[in-house]
Parts: structure tokens; C-alpha cells; sequence
């Protein structure tokens, strides 16, 4: 039995996301995780919501609340809607947690200690209309280099020139609109992430599995001029960890808190100090996955994360890992994905364009969700999520294959055998051709399923499933009952078998639907099918079964075109 460690990127505070941002991060890695359990490895999968920055205070003046209380009741939705799509997180934390501040203000200590941070004076644009220092992204002006109008303070969407604030011409606020702008002095601390080039890049260099996605970013930002450039760590904001370097004040630094992008990745360590506290535990309980002294060197560790996330993931928190000259367990994998378009366009919060969890959860259950958003992952380049294909794809693949398999198996045996495992017959040659074809399958299945090549896991899953439906079409029970009753029980009791089996390897794809095929089978029995021939022979003769409520109900048109002019967006 490994030990494996999984974190999946941990999604802002500022409202309810989107399908891409779920198959982008959090439900890959709940694949992978609901996986690895079913093989009987040591799991720990952490999570939580991003709560710091500007933008969680705009949410919350928005809606008229503290920011704190803003963040503490979005952070109990976001985790009911993790719950509806059955993200299996072990912990789902906070990163304005104790456990969080104490941790990041340490591994800030730590990294002053080892010289790795420097106190700059710069200047920064001071907002006179909303009385605060702007963030690079809340300054909006006209870009130098192509003319855009509505670029950000830090990169110019149109072009994608990263910016100085300063850079923009005509800039204004964009909280206020205001002009009425300033450049003042202020003080920063400022993390020597270039300092660390040589280290990085060896670093990368020893990660000869990693996805080709991943470390072409990471090389892009490691050897690009503009890429590994010293990054400040904190902010003039109320809201966030206030600056120490570990238990100590630091002088000059009074008022201001760590950026969010510093301390956001910390909290995946801190999160499983979070989980030990929840369940009563000690930190070595937590430790023994963090830290290498601790036992965490026997850990794997993965990674699960949108490409836009991968700069941060394999270049500033290794950075601050490394630089703190402390024994913490650094990613082995990162599994990154591109991104899932939405019906010829992208999805879009203010012009409601889109389906986002909760209103996908409105419509239909988790299953349907899981399924498509899996098969369809975008990990070779981006996808597109349309209204027709996932029409397509659920009624063929969960309601034609998978759901009309269980319920023609189970409405026959019960007609002409009743609700019990039908005896007599032996196994024949197509039966064994079936076995050998399915080990075959359910080998290669279990190939992609460590690699975690999603989308392949997916098809061959569903080419497992075709198996049973071809051979049932083949061997005909409900013909040869009317020639040899003991054949076609034979047939039947395999086929029975066989809705426990895709119950067992379809758990991490669709959770809900194997709850259900497992309950009609009257068993709990989910061992792993190491051995196919036996786990054939698992539901013996006389034992019970009940016919389950349809699994999938198709989608029609009608439901198809009203979702499309939903969800279609209406401006602004």
C-alpha cells in the first residue's frame, strides 16, 4: 500500500464557479483520489478556498457584509456544492485559517533568515476616490503598446504584454472609475525568486514524467526574461495575514498583510494541519505527510491545476519551499489542464454565459456531470462544452450502454428466474472469451487510471461496458431460456456479475450510479477485481437482488434547447 498526497488548486472566494474551473482542478483530482482508495493505497486529498485579496473585499462591500463573515459563508457554500458533485476532499480548509497564519508568517521568518527577502521602496498608484493603494489589476488604462483601452495594471489582455502600472496611459480606478490617481511611495517586501533560477531549474530538469503542458510553462517563465523576476509578497489591505516573520513583529511593515498569491499555496500545508485539528489528531498526524523527517519522504505528492496556475505551482511556492532550507515535501506531479470553453465562446460571469456547479446541480445530478466533464477533460488542448454533445454523450453512453445493461439483466432475471442468482450451467467458450477481453480491458483501464490520463480512462471504461452489452446481444438469454433453461441462467448470472463489477470500476467516474448498482445487488462487497474470473463468480447462486430505479434518464431535445437559451447569457 503507497501513501499518496493530493491537492487540487483551490478556488477563489468571490462567488460560485464554473464547469471549466470544476474539470480544470477539482474534479481530476477526485478521480484520481476516489482511484487510488479503491486500490487499497493511503489517501489524503486536500482542498480549500482562497480567501484573501482584493477581490474578497469588493465581493463583500458588494453584498454589504464584513469580509470575514463574506468569506465564512461563501466558504460553506462552496463546500455544499463540493459536496453535490461528491468531491471526496478528506478536508476542504480555509486559507484564513490560525493554522494558516501561523505557517506562512513562519515561512516568511524563514526565508528573511536565509536572505531570500528584500524591503523595497516603490512607488504604487494611490486611489484619492476610494482611499487605498490600488492593486495592479484594479488600475485600467489604455495600453502602450497596442492601444487597448481597458488594459490591467499588471498584463494587457489584448496583446498579453505584461504591464507596470505606470505603463498605462490615462489610467483610472476600476472600483470607482476615478481618476483623481497618484503615485506614492510605499514599502514592500519583496521575494528573490531570481536568486533561485539555477535550483528551479535543476529541479524541473529531474521531473522527466511531467505532463509536456506543465513544464513547457514552467520553462517558458523559467528562462523568459519577464518570467522568474523578484515578486513582492505583500499588500497595503486590510483584509489578509499580517506581515511577521515568524512570532516576530516586522518593523516597517506595520498594517500591511502577504499577498495572496504568497500565502494562497501555503494553505495546502496548512490544510493538513486543519484536517488533524478536525479530527482530533496530532500534528504529527499531519506531518507525516509534509514533512520529510516526519515520513513524508515516502509520500507522493500530486498536483492537480489549470495551465493558468501552473507558474505559481512550479516556480514561486517550490521557490518558497526551497528557500525556507526546511525538510517540506515538494510536488512530485503536476497533472495541469487546458481550458473548457462553453458553446463556441467562454464562459462569463457578469454575462451569465454558462453553466456554473449550482446550476448544473439544479438540473441534473452529479453523474451526469461527472461523466461528461471527464470524458470530455481537456488535457491535450482546450475543449468545448455544447448542449448536443452532452445530449450525445449521456443518453449513448450512461443511458444506452451502462443503464440499459443493468436493466434488461435485471427486469429478465427477475421475469423468469425471480429476484435471486439463477443456478446451473457451466462457463463456455464465449463467456471466457469475454473474461479474457475484459481482463485485458481492465488492465489498460488501470494503466491510465495511474497515469492519470483521464480521458482514455474514460474510453476504455466505456469500452468495458460495451463488452457486457455486446455479449448479452450475443448470447441472447431470453432466446436460449426457451431451449435450455440451464445455459441461459448461466448467462444471467454472469451478467449479474457483471453490473458488480462496473459498479466497482465505475465508482470513481460516477459515485452515485455504482451506490445504486451495489445496493441492487444486495452487496458491499467493492473489493477490486485483481482476479476478473473470480470477481465473476462473486454473486453466487440464490443470492438476492432487487431491480434498480432507472440509472440515467435521457435527455431530450426539449430539455436541450431550453438549457441552451438559459444559459446563453444576457449581457451585462
Amino acid at each position: 500500500m503507497a501513501r499518496h498526497l493530493i491537492t487540487s488548486a483551490i478556488p477563489y472566494i468571490n462567488g460560485i464557479k464554473h464547469l471549466g474551473n470544476l474539470v480544470g482542478s477539482q474534479l481530476p483530482a477526485d478521480l484520481y483520489a476516489r482511484y487510488l482508495r479503491s486500490r487499497g493505497h493511503e489517501v489524503l486529498f486536500l482542498c480549500a478556498t482562497d480567501e484573501h485579496g482584493t477581490p474578497a473585499e469588493l465581493a463583500a462591500a458588494k453584498t454589504g457584509e464584513a469580509v470575514a463573515d463574506y468569506c465564512a459563508r461563501m466558504h460553506d457554500v462552496q463546500s455544499e456544492i463540493a459536496k453535490g458533485f461528491r468531491l471526496s476532499f478528506d478536508h476542504f480548509g480555509r486559507s484564513s485559517s490560525p493554522q494558516n497564519h501561523r505557517l506562512t508568517q513562519h515561512m516568511a521568518g524563514q526565508l528573511y533568515k536565509a536572505g531570500l527577502i528584500d524591503e523595497i521602496i516603490e512607488k504604487q498608484v494611490y486611489s484619492n476616490a476610494d482611499g487605498r493603494f490600488l492593486p495592479d489589476r484594479y488600475i485600467e488604462g489604455t495600453c502602450p503598446n497596442c492601444g487597448y483601452d481597458r488594459a490591467r495594471g499588471d498584463q494587457c489582455e489584448n496583446c498579453t504584454k505584461q504591464l507596470d502600472p505606470t505603463d498605462l496611459i490615462d489610467p483610472r480606478s476600476a472600483i470607482s472609475g476615478s481618476t483623481d490617481l497618484e503615485v506614492r511611495e510605499t514599502k514592500h517586501l519583496y521575494l528573490k525568486q531570481s536568486v533561485m533560477r539555477a535550483q528551479l531549474n535543476a529541479w524541473i530538469d529531474s521531473k522527466k514524467d511531467w505532463p509536456i503542458l506543465t513544464t513547457s510553462i514552467a520553462r517558458k517563465w523559467l528562462n523568459d526574461g519577464d518570467g522568474l523576476r523578484d515578486r513582492g509578497i505583500t499588500r497595503d489591505l486590510d483584509w489578509g495575514i499580517p506581515v511577521k516573520r515568524g512570532d516576530e513583529d516586522w518593523p516597517g511593515m506595520e498594517g500591511k498583510v502577504f499577498y495572496v498569491w504568497f500565502d494562497a499555496p501555503i494553505e495546502y500545508i496548512a490544510c493538513g494541519a486543519e484536517w488533524a485539528e478536525a479530527n482530533g489528531l496530532d500534528d504529527a498526524a499531519w506531518e507525516r505527510w509534509w514533512r520529510t523527517e516526519k515520513g513524508a519522504d515516502d509520500v507522493t505528492y500530486t498536483q492537480f491545476m489549470g495551465k493558468d496556475n501552473v507558474p505559481f505551482h512550479t516556480l514561486s511556492f517550490p521557490a518558497t519551499i526551497l528557500g525556507s532550507g526546511e525538510d517540506w515535501k515538494l510536488v512530485d506531479y503536476i497533472k495541469s489542464f487546458n481550458y473548457l470553453n462553453y458553446d463556441g465562446g467562454q464562459f462569463s460571469t457578469s454575462q451569465g454565459r454558462g453553466v456554473f456547479m449550482d446550476q448544473a446541480l439544479d438540473i441534473l445530478p452529479p453523474d451526469y456531470w461527472r461523466w461528461w466533464l471527464l470524458s470530455h477533460a481537456p488535457e491535450s488542448s482546450d475543449s468545448e462544452f455544447t448542449w448536443e454533445n452532452f445530449q450525445v454523450s449521456v443518453n449513448k453512453d450512461l443511458a444506452d450502454v451502462l443503464g440499459n445493461f443493468v436493466s434488461r439483466v435485471t427486469k429478465f432475471c427477475r421475469s423468469k428466474f425471480d429476484e435471486k442468482v439463477p443456478e446451473g450451467g457451466n462457463l463456455g467458450e464465449a463467456e471466457i472469451a469475454l473474461i479474457d477481453r475484459l481482463t485485458a480491458r481492465i488492465r489498460a483501464y488501470e494503466g491510465h487510471m495511474e497515469a492519470m490520463e483521464v480521458r482514455k480512462s474514460a474510453q476504455e471504461l466505456r469500452a468495458i461496458w460495451v463488452e457486457g452489452n455486446e455479449y448479452l446481444q450475443s448470447a441472447a438469454p431470453w432466446a436460449t431460456f426457451k431451449e435450455n433453461p440451464e445455459t441461459a441462467a448461466m448467462q444471467i448470472r454472469l451478467a449479474l456479475n457483471l453490473i458488480r463489477l462496473y459498479a466497482i470500476l465505475s465508482e470513481p467516474f460516477i459515485p452515485d450510479a455504482t451506490a445504486s448498482m451495489l445496493k441492487a445487488m444486495q452487496t458491499n462487497d467493492n473489493d477490486w477485481p485483481d482476479d476478473v474470473s473470480a470477481a465473476l463468480h462473486s454473486l453466487a447462486p440464490g443470492h438476492g437482488f432487487t431491480v434498480p430505479e432507472v440509472l440515467f434518464a435521457k435527455i431530450t431535445d426539449e430539455q436541450r434547447e431550453d438549457w441552451l437559451s438559459r444559459f446563453s447569457g444576457s449581457g451585462d
